[in-house]
């Protein structure tokens, strides 16, 4: 089978998991209390056609030499948040911060539009699966614009990626989203992206090659009305990563998200 009779039939059941109802699964184990009522999950993780390494065989000069300023690389076992992971489990987290209020923004590219909610308010009524025809600029979730001193005490638990790039310094972004969202086509500077629960999909491409997107279209559209039709040349670098597993993105990549589960993460941004 062809590349895009692969990608047509894989995207086909995809659709068709979402509007029969996005096949209920089981959750996976500890799953840290995030699987919705309706247990929906998207199935379909797609290709992975990104190098995917053993944190222990990686040394720092050999991030720096093959993947820092060239090209993205997966990184498993390369951290021990255990502790960190038990402090995000969804009681956890309300009964820290459930009254506190966080900042939800728009899922399109340039997230125009930013509302804030308790965060137990946000996981009440608004954390719930992705819409398959909802615009981008009609869905919000939490990713991101932390207050910092509010936060700082969870983010001091998480051990962070032991590569560094010359010159730069850390800064946390962290967010929790449900199935079917994420943020379309972007860019910015170089960082690591962990999720803690659930899966989440990436879609990659070099600075030098713009995907063709709609900024206002979703992910979740994207996968299933344009990636299918891409011809072979225009196809993007592509993974799903789980928890324990880390993934860097070099300078000015463009990159989109897609999350597969109800989905805890973090993102350690090199600025």
């Amino acid at each position: 089978m062809d590349r895009k009779a692969s990608l047509l039939t894989t995207c086909t059941q995809l659709v068709l998991l979402w509007f029969v109802g996005l096949k209920a699964a089981e959750p996976p184990r500890d799953g840290g209390g995030w699987s919705l009522n309706s247990e929906f999950r998207l199935q379909d993780e797609g290709l992975c056609n990104i190098d995917v390494l053993d944190g222990s065989s990686v040394s720092h000069q050999h991030f720096i030499e093959r993947y820092a300023f060239r090209r993205p690389v997966i990184l498993r076992h390369v951290t021990d948040n255990t502790r960190f992971r038990s402090l995000c489990s969804r009681s956890s987290l309300l009964e820290e911060y459930g009254e506190r209020r966080v900042r939800l923004s728009t899922a399109n590219t340039h997230s125009y539009r930013k509302v804030d909610v308790p965060l137990r308010e946000y996981l009440d009524a608004w954390l719930r699966p992705q819409a398959a025809d909802a615009l981008g600029s009609e869905t919000l979730y939490f990713f991101g614009d932390n207050n910092v001193t509010e936060w700082q005490r969870l983010f001091d638990q998480y051990e962070f990626p032991p590569y560094v790039l010359p010159n730069t310094s850390r800064a946390y972004s962290f967010g929790i989203a449900g199935p079917g969202s994420g943020v379309p086509f972007h860019w910015h500077g170089p960082g690591f992206s962990e999720v803690v629960y659930g899966r989440k999909r990436w879609f990659l491409y070099p600075p030098d090659q713009e995907p063709h997107f709609h900024p206002n279209r979703t992910t979740l559209s994207w996968v299933t009305e344009t990636y299918p039709h891409l011809p072979e040349g225009e196809a993007p670098l592509e993974c799903t990563i789980s928890p324990g597993e880390v993934l860097y993105f070099p300078d000015r990549w463009w990159h989109a998200t897609l999350n597969l589960d109800t989905s805890v993460f973090i993102s350690t941004f090199l600025g």
